[in-house]
């Protein structure tokens, strides 16, 4: 079925993934999807982590426990994921 003509939805979940892949692909993990080359910007990598543990903080205290389970288990891997990187 063609997605194009469904309304996406925006939730909590997307908004992390949304941020949590473009740290992926900056860590060399994914290839970039304009270029099709895996690249490696570990500035921009900091940046999208830093984007999620922004969102954490701001976020405490007003999400379900899935939700927030669901953020730190992916900034938890990401982190780990920069330090192998460096």
């Amino acid at each position: 079925m063609n997605t194009d003509s469904q309304a996406l939805e925006a939730t909590f979940s997307t908004l992390v993934i949304s941020i949590a892949s473009s740290a992926v692909v900056h860590l060399g993990l994914e290839k970039n999807p304009q270029t099709g080359k895996l690249e490696k910007n570990l500035n921009i990598a900091q940046y999208s982590i830093d984007l999620l543990v922004l969102l954490k903080d701001k976020t405490r205290n007003n999400l379900t426990e899935s939700e927030k389970n669901y953020l730190d288990a992916i900034i938890q891997d990401l982190q780990m994921k920069f330090v192998q990187a460096k």
